[in-house]
């Protein structure tokens, strides 16, 4: 049995959609890429309706980006902010996106981390995490977003990540309903 390798490129759309140069200054301007990047995945049929970037948090350079694109790809875990990690440590060269020689790293998010994108945010390294739809929405359209509590943010937040919720929330959870409108599948619902 041949066992195949596993690589992951962008679809083709992401780097024409994208300005490496410019810097996003507020939380809304990074929250509306990460949006932007998700519904620019559904309207384009390569995958879910969710989409992240990384910036660097001092001038807001944009590192990476990441969307869903675990049904295309048949691999549970490429979620969103999955995707942006992996992109933004091969860019960078570096297992952690936090180290005494690295600017401190920031992920915007179109809808908060499900349990297993919260838990690799711990060890990204990044210090802060800017989030869209909240669960609630997600949960709505029928995604499983896993066993989250209270208590999962606390712990980040005494490991020093800061989350900020709820940034532009209804033009995210709008691309959710677009997504489950356009028929999209709802692969851990």
């Amino acid at each position: 049995m041949r066992h195949p390798g596993i690589q992951f490129d962008y679809p083709s759309w992401v780097t024409r959609m994208l300005d490496w140069e410019r810097r996003y200054e507020s939380d809304e301007d990074k929250m509306r890429l990460a949006i932007a990047v998700a519904r620019r995945n559904v309207l384009e049929d390569t995958g879910g309706p969710f989409g992240a970037a990384i910036f660097e948090q001092a001038d807001g350079r944009l590192v990476s980006v990441g969307m869903n694109v675990v049904v295309p790809q048949n691999n549970c875990i490429l979620h969103g902010e999955i995707v942006a990690f992996m992109m933004a440590q091969a860019r960078l060269g570096s297992y952690r996106l936090a180290g005494p020689d690295m600017p401190a790293h920031e992920l915007a998010t179109s809808c908060d981390p499900c349990a297993m994108c919260l838990g690799a945010t711990l060890w990204s390294g990044v210090r802060r995490v800017i989030c869209g739809a909240q669960r609630e929405d997600a949960e709505q359209m029928q995604f499983d977003e896993g066993p989250v509590f209270p208590e999962s943010y606390a712990y980040l937040e005494r490991r020093g990540i800061e989350f900020k919720k709820g940034v532009c929330r209804k033009e995210a959870a709008d691309v959710l309903d677009l997504y489950v409108r356009r028929n999209g599948i709802v692969y851990n619902g």
